[in-house]
């Protein structure tokens, strides 16, 4: 039985996905996913390396971009827009992509903070440098998400005067500056040591609670048990089982499913 901790999602669709398909040269990365996530949902995204799992959260937010198929965002296309007839699409202005992808927030394995940047002007930035937002403003807001995370001492630190740990709280408070719908997790604790990695789950999992909409790849299978809402597990480009934890972890219905979590849990 799942012990979801975050709000119950809404009918809400916030991110739908529809035969998605990716292309690196001969190899198809993503082979027509379908996928849709509701408001205030937790979705976990697991599988082995290299089934497409990060490729597919880059596509969500068009740092990759599709070869086919079509990913809705707050019901916009995501990275284009209609173009003449036939439902033609075109790649959107560069402009109107880093509109789009202030909605979406994303944490990554790296945590791409500033290093010549204090922890609080790296929250900072977003907002008062892309929403032009009165500075004021944006430093009282920063506080709060450091506090938020747990760093409201470490305001003042520069990243290297921070463990992993506190880098990437950091970073996931840097993206909740920006207050997008959508959070998108790419394997948030892959570069941490195994000692940091429970207080970075401890702010995902605050946020779950919180009701955001989030996205997560992870390789955490207790994580992905205790807080998800829906479980996604890919292979090969594929979308091969999806069901509620209890369902993905106590009873997957699919042989390789079973193969790969008798590898991990």
């Amino acid at each position: 039985m799942s012990t979801t901790l975050s709000k119950p999602p809404t009918d809400e669709v916030i991110l739908s996905a529809r035969g998605v398909r990716k292309r690196f040269g001969e190899l198809e990365v993503l082979c027509g996913i379908d996928l849709e996530v509701r408001a205030g949902e937790v979705l976990c995204v697991i599988g082995p390396s290299g089934s497409g799992k990060s490729t597919l959260l880059r596509c969500f937010n068009h740092l990759e971009k599709i070869d086919a198929g079509r990913i809705e965002v707050n019901g916009e296309l995501v990275g284009y827009e209609p173009y003449g007839s036939a439902g033609r699409l075109r790649e959107r202005r560069p402009r109107d992509i880093r509109h789009q992808r202030e909605r979406i927030g994303m944490v990554f394995q790296r945590f791409h903070l500033f290093p010549h940047r204090t922890a609080l002007q790296n929250v900072m930035e977003g907002p008062t440098v892309v929403k032009r937002r009165p500075r004021g403003e944006v430093e009282s807001r920063a506080r709060e998400l450091l506090d938020r995370v747990g760093l409201a001492d470490r305001a003042d630190h520069y990243p290297a005067q921070l463990s992993g740990g506190q880098q990437q709280r950091v970073a996931i408070a840097r993206a909740l500056a920006m207050d997008p719908t959508l959070m998108l997790f790419d394997e948030p604790t892959s570069a941490l040591d195994p000692e940091l990695v429970g207080e970075v789950l401890g702010v995902m999992r605050d946020l779950a609670r919180s009701g955001m909409t989030m996205v997560v790849v992870t390789h955490e299978m207790g994580f992905a048990r205790e807080v998800a809402d829906r479980v996604v597990f890919m292979d090969r480009g594929a979308v091969v089982e999806a069901g509620s934890p209890a369902d993905v972890f106590t009873a997957p219905r699919h042989d390789r499913t079973r193969a790969f979590l008798s590898t991990v849990l």
